[in-house]
């Protein structure tokens, strides 16, 4: 029998997300009053793979409500009384602008629903090309800009990979509608080569963010390994990261899984065709789903305790991405486990 949300356990989970969306549209991290337009969007995916389309669609036009004039947002919102107000000072990070083409894209595998893409396609679209300002020669982009869109010198290996994701999807939005994409092409093949071949042009400024388990997978999620090169790539570091019937690890030094991180290897597992370790992954979850439906953050596994005390809708989406991209809840379940097109061509 094919699963379902319900024999998932996973309707909850949605409906979790649901209880932390304003009237507004914005969806809040939790009850602390926060939004991120990265996690965001990926609640926001959560509510497309449950079927609440028109919770997914208001969060969407928060974003297109509170986009700048420039295409950007700002990294972070707190909310009183359902107004928003940027935190201050404020900068922007260019993944969390980026992040917008997957879920609109996702949204539209999802639904079909091509009056949809063409309403927000100039929101990704002024996005992206904010976004691709700030792409170095060699290929990567900034991580983030202040407040003044000044460029920070150094570029983050997983967030570069999520906006090769990002910008694959824009491409392919572009194509749907007949839209010029010829210079996002240009930009994903260097942000493409940068991720796959120059390690050199990441962590330039700071210690090596290699010890965190994004960093480890998020390439994989882009799209830009063969089935069997991900699956090398996992293999090299599972015992570093995955501690067994918990989870997995947010960094490799530290005792604490966290359930987003989780749930996104185990998108890459199916991406990398390792299906009996992702379901074996994803069966590591269900025991830290809490009554309400949402999934505690994460668990120091060293002292037996759930840290920090939170339930946030990223990780119910994540979780919610999870069991479609295992599951096939959806038509978009592939939307992080799909090769990325012309991949061969960065291999070379």
């Amino acid at each position: 029998m094919q699963p379902t949300l319900s024999t998932l356990n996973l309707i909850k989970t949605a409906d979790y997300i649901r209880s932390l969306q304003l009237d507004n549209g914005a969806i809040l991290w939790n009850l602390n009053d926060k939004l991120d337009p990265w996690d965001h969007v990926e609640a926001a995916m959560g509510l497309t793979v449950a079927g609440m389309h028109t919770q997914a669609q208001k969060a969407y036009q928060w974003l297109a409500d509170n986009q700048l004039p420039d295409g950007s947002w700002h990294a972070a919102y707190y909310f009183g009384n359902n107004s928003c107000t940027p935190t201050a000072p404020t900068g922007k990070e260019t993944n969390f602008i980026a992040y917008v083409a997957t879920g609109v894209w996702h949204y539209f595998l999802t639904t079909n629903d091509r009056n949809f893409l063409l309403r927000f396609f100039p929101v990704m679209q002024r996005a992206i090309d904010f976004v691709l300002q700030f792409q170095h020669p060699e290929g990567e982009i900034s991580w983030a800009v202040d407040a003044h869109n000044k460029p920070e010198p150094d570029a983050l290996l997983t967030a570069c990979a999520s906006i090769a994701r990002s910008l694959e999807y824009g491409i392919q939005a572009a194509q749907t509608l007949g839209r010029p994409y010829a210079h996002w092409q240009q930009a994903w093949h260097k942000l493409s080569q940068a991720i796959l071949h120059k390690p050199q042009r990441f962590d330039r400024t700071w210690e090596s963010k290699k010890r965190f388990a994004m960093d480890w997978y998020y390439p994989v999620l882009a799209g830009l390994y063969s089935s069997e090169d991900a699956a090398h790539r996992l293999e090299h570091r599972w015992r570093e990261f995955v501690e067994p019937e918990l989870g997995c690890r947010c960094v490799s030094d530290e005792p604490w899984v966290t359930m987003a991180e989780t749930s996104e290897l185990v998108m890459a597992l199916v991406m990398a065709q390792r299906p009996v370790k992702a379901q074996a992954l994803f069966a590591t979850l269900a025991q830290w789903q809490q009554a309400d439906g949402g999934y505690v953050t994460g668990y120091v596994f060293r002292d037996k305790t759930v840290w920090p005390e939170d339930k946030t809708s990223w990780t119910a989406g994540a979780v919610l991405l999870a069991a479609d991209a295992l599951y096939h809840l959806t038509p978009a379940a592939n939307i992080f486990t799909r090769e990325a097109f012309a991949w061969q061509a960065c291999q070379a």
